[in-house]
């Protein structure tokens, strides 16, 4: 994944505050959900970042989950922080 796909939601740091906006933890401040990180970004445990997902060639925003047998559909930004089969990429 490369940074210019990383946005400030991907983020350990960011706390949502509604749909378009939240806090950086880091600095501090408001930003908005959907623009480019900064230096102190940390990938946030999510689908997408993950080494057992594949992406759906025909929807961006899916893909399948190859740690599970049954290798069940699964959404992309869906935050696996609790996930016992996460591996980071």
């Amino acid at each position: 994944m490369n940074g210019k796909e990383l946005k400030h939601h991907d983020c350990r740091n960011f706390i949502p505050v509604d749909v378009a906006k939240g806090i950086c933890n880091v600095h501090k401040q408001m930003v908005l959900i959907d623009t480019p990180v900064c230096e102190k970004f940390r990938t946030l445990p999510k689908c997408k970042n993950c080494a057992h997902f594949t992406s759906d060639p025909n929807q961006d925003t899916m893909g399948t989950c190859e740690a599970e047998k049954t290798k069940p559909w699964t959404f992309a930004d869906l935050i696996t922080v609790t996930c016992e089969n996460y591996s980071a990429k």
